[in-house]
């Protein structure tokens, strides 16, 4: 035995020496325990990967989302911004954006299906594999642990026979050495001790013979089963760390292949961004904005040294304009605000009010719907503090309502006359091409639909012809409409164009609305007005009384919009009031209005019902409840 395990040694150093059936033949229990962590290993690494990949995605996700977040929404004001190069440099840009997401979600994809499905599959192969290498070893230390456990049975049989044959050797001979035992004793102590003896022979052949059978399955199990199990266990372990190393590989090539597709996303942020071009972008400011008035002119002298001309300064400079044609409009518009504010004041501090209407002995004082006379019409005059109120209000409501129709842009007359000129042109010339574009459009599809007739003529078995009729018509009907619309758009374009021209020419314009050596305004009653508000509408008006009705709130439009003014309480209508004429609100009984200015002792209060509707209604047909904390109506001096 001690030869037989000193050749094993020497066999296993100088033969199987690097290969864990030989070098690790006594290790099965750690080599279990290191198997059984490399599959925890590969189940840890694809953990990684899944979270990787779900990184991936709520990123792709976020990134999308901030992307869409930051897109123009529909007929929203945003969509005009992007007429600026630094917008669409900015919208190009969030398209890459979007186009880099999606690369993050196919790195997500391919880690999922490359690598993570894979492993998984994987994994469970290798776990059966695992299963069936140790339940094999099992089953070979088993088996040799039952030979030696045999071995060790006969062996301690052979020792016990050989000691009972002893002991009956012993017997014998003291028998034989006793002279009173018979021979019949003597014989039977002889044969047993022969018998022992044999068994004891017979033990000791067993014994050899599990001992032979037991080095050569000992022999077998540590030279050929353990190594060969052992053997494959090792390459199971190698194919698993090849396996793990090549996901690793992927894991890297997965993002190695997006990378030219990030980069030409990257690119065309950069080439976005030197898409910005600051000079175009002022341009377009000036295409957006542009009004096409001209610049006011010079000032002219009002002489109130003169008592006559005091009394009429007030309206030199709208009579002026009035008379003067178009240039002098351009000429005195402008830096005229002070004067224009104290004409209007002196007018309103001029002007006659009549006492409010008693209240009426009914409920309902139907019969004097009509009657009540206005603030602005009464005989009696305001106080100056009232009619300072009314005349820096009065201006800026009608602003705010200019300033939104340009803002709204497309709302407004069909002709677009509520535009300034440049923008109107502009503004027609788009509604010119959009009709041209349908236009083609419908030309195409009546072209489409003759061609489809005329196939259907010459093969009527592919379908009748009398069906395409109707369409056919409608479209031509869309198409005489539409030729319509531009003809009407090009009508009002051309005006525009030669408007625009004649502002542009310098010698049709005249030399100003005053004469060099007089104060006197030239007058010209008969000339046509072409009417150019700093609101921005252009619009012609020949009615000479609409024309001097609007100059009084005309040029407040270039003031900046004034606050409104505070409220200073509230008010309950006890009865129905119709304010039909100007300056005064129609209310109906028990509606509630907020008070901004109180009676000034003339019968009429001022009153609010939302932020573009306010004016007079009689202090009798209201109950006022004030607040004791505002601070009064608001004055201006």
């Amino acid at each position: 035995m001690q030869t037989n395990r000193g050749s094993f040694g020497r066999n296993f150093t100088e033969t199987m020496s690097g290969s864990w059936g030989t070098e690790l033949w006594d290790q099965f229990d750690n080599l279990e325990k290191h198997t059984h962590w490399g599959i925890e290993f590969v189940e840890r690494y694809s953990k990684f990967v899944k979270e990787r990949s779900e990184i991936e995605l709520s990123y792709a996700k976020q990134i999308r989302n901030l992307s869409k977040k930051y897109q123009p929404k529909k007929n929203s004001r945003e969509e005009e911004e992007y007429k600026y190069t630094s917008c669409r440099a900015f919208l190009m840009t969030l398209g890459e954006l979007n186009d880099y997401a999606g690369q993050h979600e196919v790195i997500a994809e391919n880690l999922s299906t490359h690598i993570l499905s894979e492993l998984t599959r994987y994994i469970q192969e290798l776990k059966a594999e695992r299963k069936s290498h140790f339940h094999d070893g099992r089953r070979a230390q088993q088996h040799i642990e039952n030979s030696w456990k045999q071995l060790e049975s006969s062996k301690r049989r052979f020792e016990r026979d050989c000691k009972e044959a002893d002991r009956a050797q012993q017997y014998f001979d003291k028998i034989d050495a006793d002279i009173n035992v018979t021979k019949a004793d003597v014989e039977k102590a002889r044969q047993q001790a022969q018998l022992k003896h044999q068994v004891a022979e017979d033990s000791k052949n067993e014994y050899l013979t599990y001992l032979q059978k037991f080095n050569k399955e000992q022999n077998e199990h540590y030279y050929t089963l353990i190594p060969h199990i052992f053997q494959r266990i090792q390459e199971m372990e190698e194919r698993r760390i090849e396996r793990v190393g090549e996901s690793m590989r992927t894991f890297s090539e997965v993002d190695r292949k997006v990378l030219p597709i990030v980069s030409k996303c990257l690119d065309g942020m950069t080439k976005a961004a030197e898409s910005v071009e600051p000079k175009t972008d002022t341009r377009q400011v000036v295409e957006s904005y542009k009004s096409g008035f001209e610049p006011p002119g010079d000032v002219e002298v009002e002489d109130y040294g003169v008592a006559m001309r005091r009394t009429v300064s007030e309206s030199s400079y709208l009579n002026s304009r009035g008379e003067g044609g178009k240039q002098s409009r351009r000429n005195s518009r402008g830096k005229l605000w002070p004067f224009i504010r104290r004409n209007k004041l002196m007018s309103l501090l001029a002007s006659p009010r009549q006492p409010p209407p008693p209240p009426p002995t009914s409920p309902s004082p139907g019969g004097v719907a009509n009657g009540p006379p206005s603030p602005q019409q009464a005989r009696e005059p305001l106080p100056l503090s009232h009619r300072l109120n009314e005349f820096m209000t009065s201006g800026s409501k009608h602003r705010r309502q200019c300033l939104r129709s340009l803002k709204r842009g497309g709302s407004g007359p069909e002709d677009c006359s509520h535009l300034p000129p440049e923008q109107r042109r502009k503004k027609l010339q788009s509604r010119i091409n959009d009709l041209n574009k349908d236009i083609q459009k419908e030309l195409d599809q009546r072209d489409a639909l003759t061609k489809m007739r005329d196939v259907y003529m010459k093969n009527p078995h592919m379908g009748d012809p009398s069906s395409v009729d109707s369409r056919l018509e409608e479209v031509t009907q869309n198409i005489d409409k539409l030729q319509l619309d531009a003809r009407k758009y090009q009508g009002w374009l051309t005006e525009v164009e030669s408007r625009l021209a004649e502002k542009g020419d310098p010698h049709r314009r005249p030399s100003g609305l005053y004469d060099s050596q007089a104060t006197t305004p030239v007058t010209n009653n008969h000339a046509p007005v072409n009417r150019e508000s700093p609101d921005g509408s252009y619009t012609e008006d020949h009615s000479t009384e609409r024309h001097f009705k609007s100059r009084s709130t005309e040029f407040d439009d270039d003031f900046d919009d004034e606050d409104p003014l505070p409220t200073i309480g509230t008010c309950k209508s006890l009865y129905p009031f119709e304010g039909q004429n100007e300056g005064t609100i129609s209310m109906v009984e028990g509606e509630l209005l907020y008070v901004i200015e109180e009676d000034k002792g003339d019968g009429w209060t001022r009153v609010r019902r939302n932020e573009e509707e306010e004016g007079y209604v009689p202090t009798s047909y209201i109950k006022v409840f004030f607040d004791t904390n505002a601070k009064g109506a608001m004055t201006y001096i």
